[in-house]
């Protein structure tokens, strides 16, 4: 049998990608505004780096009330809609695969981000603490706040919600996306459901992890049903250390994270969704997840793993030869280096990325990073 390397194809659902590395998604709050669309810079941005042999969209809001952050693009109205189609065309026209992110970050909001400046709703009115939002100040200006105290949603409206994720899914496919993740991370909505930090529900959605998990199955089911399971994927980040840094970037860590996210995973299987995307911390001298929790999901989890998460080649390239992942995602590399694929196939040296120019602004830090000069 063929070693596998990074630049071996692998199967992705109906997809073949050419190699095994992937531009995960990566907000970058460029939208067009008013309406928070996509435009033809973000399609530029996005078709420079179809050398991945798979895309992933920054996070996508569903909904007015999914927005935790100013210019982030959404896939909930019309104009919006004919903005993704930009973005599609042009990684298509180069051959490349792309899946929208799905995102609604409940209660990590403001209300000057939600409609007529109400309360962010969330599975339990607890506010969101070691983390910050973003918020516009003034045109093209903004800083960065506490999110704002949400409130509880209804029974009903959690239900309205499973089809207004549905609904995007829709909208995602007449965008011409070749298929959907739920961003299910983070500490944002979904996670919120299945985290017992930010679920007191009472009801059929909170409690036991059983019910604590309804909110995803019944989520994953509604949007399969769309896109079908295997145009699908699904991201968790599993923590299993706690420090605030944790919270900020990605998420919750329960009690029992290794039952917690195995159960969901045993719930993806079932559903038989394309991929599982695991994001692992990503900040100087983070731990891996530890080596049983790898092999369990392995063992768990038939489709296609994704792992992201200050992923060098070094490591995809190790946990790829002891069969735990098959696809891996590189967030800042690729945004400084278009032509990443070639610069780790090849051995070259990479752009480091500015960290200035990360989140709005211009093309500079965004579509202007300069390919490959031999010398």
């Amino acid at each position: 049998m063929q070693e596998k390397t990074l630049f071996s194809a692998v199967t992705l659902g109906p997809y073949t990608l050419k190699n095994r590395i992937v531009l995960p998604p990566l907000t970058r709050s460029r939208s067009s505004q008013p309406g928070n669309i996509a435009n033809p810079l973000m399609a530029e941005y996005y078709g420079q780096r179809t050398g991945a042999g798979f895309m992933v969209t920054e996070g996508t809001q569903i909904e007015p009330r999914g927005q935790g952050y100013a210019w982030t693009p959404g896939i909930h109205s019309a104009e919006q809609v004919e903005g993704w189609k930009h973005v599609t065309r042009a990684v298509h026209d180069k051959g490349g695969i792309i899946f929208a992110q799905l995102w609604h970050v409940g209660r990590v909001s403001h209300e000057t981000l939600q409609p007529d400046g109400g309360a962010p709703v969330a599975p339990s009115a607890i506010r969101a603490d070691a983390v910050k939002v973003f918020i516009e100040t003034g045109p093209g200006e903004g800083a960065l706040a506490d999110p704002s105290e949400p409130r509880a949603l209804t029974t009903a409206e959690v239900k309205a919600l499973v089809q207004l994720y549905a609904q995007a899914a829709r909208n995602a496919l007449e965008a011409g996306f070749d298929g959907v993740e739920l961003h299910c991370a983070n500490g944002y909505l979904i996670n919120q459901f299945i985290s017992e930090h930010t679920n007191q529900r009472t009801d059929e959605y909170g409690g036991s992890l059983e019910n604590r998990l309804r909110f995803l199955r019944e989520v994953v089911a509604a949007v399969a049903e769309v896109v079908g399971p295997q145009r699908l994927g699904v991201r968790f980040a599993p923590l299993f250390e706690s420090t605030d840094e944790d919270r900020v970037y990605l998420g919750l860590v329960e009690s029992d994270p290794h039952t917690t996210y195995l159960e969901a995973v045993r719930l993806l299987n079932r559903a038989g969704i394309a991929y599982l995307s695991l994001a692992e911390a990503d900040w100087d001298n983070a731990p891996d997840l530890p080596e049983d929790f790898y092999a369990a999901v392995r063992e768990n989890f038939s489709g296609t793993i994704m792992y992201a998460g200050k992923y060098s080649a070094e490591k995809a390239r190790r946990v790829l030869s002891k069969g735990y992942g098959d696809i891996f995602g590189f967030g800042r590399p690729f945004i400084a280096n278009p032509d990443l694929p070639e610069r780790i196939r090849n051995g070259w040296s990479l752009n480091q990325v500015d960290p200035a120019t990360m989140y709005g602004g211009t093309d500079r830090g965004y579509t202007d990073y300069s390919l490959y000069q031999q010398d």
